[in-house]
């Protein structure tokens, strides 16, 4: 049996489409005009409590903007959302409808993708306008579901639109949206009825009111939209209109609870006993009302009910599923709670015991869990937790341990155990240590449990980057353990082969890792095929096997094709891996993708390594792109994330890594200081001994290498790294003495002995090419890029380029550098021209490359934008350009960019 998110489900309960149109309701024509004007703004956020029409506005928009050219896309949310992998899914799904089914990976399929990734290239990459609605947005607040969705609308493409539903502020920042004038914000008083959208819902009612009644309740309701559908509601059944309205006055709450009230005593008593007995209830269908109340025509009652208009709506157009009114069903609880408190157990015992039976343990936990029953919540728990686990499930099992009673729990011993698990991947390792530490569960009499401790021990030490002491501990464990591995035990030898290959053991390592393969073939766990292919995959890629890691790195990232997305966190660490290769290879666009899906996944799990690649990479890319504003502020959030969880290698690799960015843009004494911050001997000495992934070439030793011989004396740079060339050869650093090979030729290059330069970049260049590398060279700057054009334009650069191989290589490097077609000859168009460009023009010249229209251009520098197309004209003139790419493009060639 699976127990992964079933897509039908969400189908059949109407998350994906806008609730079904109603006669009675009114078009928000002025809201409408605002929100889909073609020039409109990116961002819509309408805000206001429950019943101010928020949801029928952003349905209203959703067709007008589809009778238009643009493509929509709606999902409701609710509390379970908060559920990473469950919100990605329903996500995925409901991006379905801009480009058909294919947008949502099958269960199963060959064709499976991370849905991350499948989620952020339907965003940024769909080619038509669309727009994507996320209704009742008030249900979420996991701060990693929040994240993706501030990454999502990050990148939104110019063409597209977030339209949110909310009842308060969401938690996200919309600052910069905000002072861009790109976000649209409707608040409550905007959402009420307007006297004449009152006057026009009232016009289609019975019975029919006088200009002055309709007033008087626009007045007393202050155009509170679910008032005044309640208010209609009671008006049909009151003998006299002008009394009742007359009377009606209030709060908001006293006038809910009252026309709640009214409805309600208006039905018979078995609509009543029904509507108060199925209030419980989130979506209602026939068959799970009648396993509340066998004794009634549940379907039946549900036709009268939603031909009487009773507050409740039909989720799906082509579904008998329906939801009441959230003011309703708040009422009716409260009722329920009031007139029948005994029979709410029950209920929800009914209700649990059902969804059990169509093979939905989420929500028959969550059933057993409201109704206090938590023997069965927990006896449920016991019987699907191994399957959740293994899927990754961890901000859902977090929420159910959070809701049940620790006294409860603690006659669980095997639950407690994965109760530390979904702790360690949704609040960090330090949290779950300490929960392990409390629950005593390692002197368990229970095997299964002491498995779990096994695992969760080492894993623990290891994430927290004490990786000698989880290797003291875990390795013991490995060495007791039999022939038949479960999925705990595949765990175990999956974290110490990870432990084994940081300390530099790579061939204990693999061992490790055939023993895990091993057991996949008798217990199979898309999990830990994951972590297998994912720890090999950094052993290939230090040893400088750049195209094997990649494919190992895409192979982990697939490894969840069968159907669960439970391994988001989980995944997020093979992701963050497999974007770095990606990256490497130039596809930058498709690394910023998964670096926007996998990032924000793996935030809160707290990995060192994988948050200081993937901030140091979506650090890259902004730079790459020309906002440098953003770079320094994902490095200053990466430092700032290292202090907060006292893990000072991320702290200071943040600084290592600002000291590159400064020393790119030309500030080397900056570049030095930052540097110096950074340099603590006993941090590094310790990092040095092992073998780090995000560190094997980001340390600040290697950083004032490459100041040395960019900006310093470059004899002294050639010393210092030929020794640490032989170093970084003699302990099978492959990667690193690669990059430092780079430096010295810039070194040599800097001493005016092009010869040996050359001599020393031929077979770097012919790496790249076999590899398929290419940000390894570009990252480095403007220096390394004009050495391999030199070289490109020498006899020996042109025989090396005569190749088709090689041909197509240099093709991809000119492409994210900026050169002309051809390899450039020594003396460059604009070579010399540095010292005749004004310090405005300068400027000017920057804001083109990143792209800056002239009216921008205009705004940023405060000038007239006839003042900026005489700049133009002028640079034209000085880079000996005919147009404004060829400008940006001779800037490059001349270092100027």
């Amino acid at each position: 049996m699976r127990h992964s998110f079933s897509v039908e489900h969400a189908l059949a309960s109407g998350k994906f489409s806008a609730p079904a149109a109603h006669g009675d309701h009114i078009a928000r024509s002025r809201l409408c005009e605002q929100i889909c004007r073609p020039d409109g703004p990116k961002v819509v956020v309408a805000r206001g409590p429950a019943g101010y029409g928020k949801t029928t506005l952003l349905a209203q928009c959703q067709a007008r903007l589809q009778a238009g050219a643009t493509r929509t896309a709606w999902l409701t949310l609710d509390r379970a959302d908060n559920d990473l992998p469950r919100f990605l899914r329903c996500l995925m799904a409901a991006l379905g409808t801009l480009s058909g089914p294919a947008a949502l990976p099958p269960d199963g399929g060959d064709a499976e993708d991370a849905l991350a990734l499948a989620l952020v290239e339907a965003v940024a990459s769909h080619a038509a306008p669309f727009a994507l609605v996320l209704d009742e947005f008030e249900a979420i607040t996991a701060p990693a579901v929040l994240d993706l969705v501030q990454d999502l609308i990050g990148r939104l493409p110019a063409h597209g639109r977030l339209l949110i539903g909310s009842r308060h502020a969401p938690g996200l920042a919309l600052g910069r949206l905000r002072a861009a004038n790109r976000l649209l914000e409707i608040d409550a008083a905007q959402l009420c009825f307007s006297m004449d959208e009152s006057s026009q819902f009232f016009a289609r009612q019975r019975p029919v009111l006088t200009p002055a009644e309709i007033e008087l309740l626009h007045r007393k309701t202050e155009g509170w939209i679910a008032a005044l559908c309640l208010a209609s509601a009671s008006l049909a059944r009151q003998p006299s209109a002008a009394g009742f309205i007359e009377r009606f006055s209030g709060s908001d709450q006293s006038v809910a609870d009252y026309l709640a009230q009214d409805v309600l005593a208006s039905q018979t008593p078995t609509l009543r006993r029904f509507l108060l007995r199925t209030s419980i209830l989130k979506q209602l269908s026939a068959p799970l009302c009648q396993a509340l109340l066998p004794e009634l025509d549940c379907a039946d009652l549900l036709t009268q009910l939603e031909n009487g208009h009773v507050l409740l709506t039909r989720t799906a157009a082509d579904e008998h599923r329906y939801r009441y009114h959230s003011l309703f069903a708040s009422y009716l609880q409260s009722q329920l709670r009031a007139q029948a408190p005994g029979d709410i157990a029950s209920l929800h015992l009914a209700a649990s015991r059902w969804y059990d039976g169509q093979g939905r343990p989420v929500p028959a936990i969550d059933h057993a869990i409201d109704g206090g029953d938590f023997d069965r919540a927990l006896t449920l728990l016991q019987a699907h937790a191994d399957a959740l686990l293994a899927e990754g499930r961890m901000r859902l099992l977090s929420r159910w341990f959070a809701q049940l009673p620790p006294a409860v729990l603690a006659t669980r011993p095997l639950l407690m155990a994965v109760q530390v698990w979904s702790t360690c991947f949704t609040r960090g390792p330090s949290e779950a240590s300490l929960l392990l530490a409390d629950l005593g569960l390692a002197g368990s009499g229970d095997a299964a449990v002491r498995a779990h401790v096994r695992a969760l021990q080492p894993l623990l030490l290891s994430m927290m980057d004490r990786q000698e002491e989880a290797y003291a501990a875990g390795m013991p464990s490995v060495a007791a353990l039999g022939d038949a591995l479960s999925f705990t035990d595949t765990a175990l030898v999956n974290a110490m082969a990870n432990v084994s290959a940081v300390l530099g053991r790579y061939h204990e390592a693999r061992a490790l890792l055939d023993t895990a393969r091993r057991a996949q073939s008798r217990a199979a766990s898309s999990f830990n095929l994951m972590y297998s292919e994912a720890v090999e995959g950094i052993i290939d890629l230090q040893e400088g096997r750049m195209r094997q890691a990649g494919a190992r790195f895409r192979m982990a990232v697939r490894s969840t094709r069968n159907g669960a997305y439970g391994q988001a966190n989980g995944n997020a660490w093979a992701g963050v891996l497999y974007a770095a290769w990606v990256y490497e290879t130039g596809d930058l666009p498709q690394a910023a993708r998964l670096l926007q899906a996998y990032v924000p996944l793996g935030r809160d799990v707290g990995l060192p390594d994988h948050l200081i690649l993937g901030y140091l990479m979506l650090a890259r890319v902004a730079f790459y792109e020309g906002d440098v504003e953003q770079t320094f502020y994902l490095l200053g959030e990466l430092e700032y994330l290292g202090h907060q969880r006292r893990l000072p290698r991320i702290a200071a690799s943040a600084r290592v890594e600002r000291a590159r960015v400064l020393l790119m843009q030309g500030h080397p004494q900056a570049a030095r200081d930052e540097l110096r911050r950074a340099d603590d001997a006993d941090l590094w000495s310790r990092v040095e001994a092992l073998r780090l992934p995000a560190n094997d070439l980001l340390y600040p030793r290697l950083g004032q290498l490459r100041w040395e011989a960019y900006e310093g004396d470059p004899a002294a740079a050639l010393r210092g790294l030929d020794a640490d060339i032989a170093q970084a050869r003699d302990t099978r650093r492959i990667r690193r003495a690669y990059k430092l090979q780079l430096f010295r030729a810039v070194a040599l290059a800097r001493m005016d002995d092009d010869a040996r330069a050359f001599e020393q970049l031929a077979p770097l260049l012919d790496t790249a090419r076999a590899e398929g590398l290419c940000r390894v060279l570009v990252d480095e700057g403007s220096a390394l890029i004009r050495l391999i054009q030199r070289f490109a334009a020498t006899p020996a650069g042109s025989a090396w380029l005569a190749g088709d191989a090689a041909r197509d290589w240099w093709q991809r490097l000119r492409e994210h550098t900026g050169t002309e077609p051809a390899p450039p000859p020594p003396e460059r168009a604009g070579a010399t021209c540095a010292e005749a460009l004004t310090p405005k023009e300068l400027r000017v010249l920057r804001l083109l490359a990143e792209g800056h229209s002239n009216s921008a251009i205009a705004k940023q520098l405060f000038v007239s934008e006839s003042t900026v197309r005489t700049h133009l004209r002028h640079l034209n003139v000085k880079l000996d350009a005919d147009s404004r790419t060829q400008a940006v493009a001779h800037a490059r060639n001349a270092g100027l960019l």
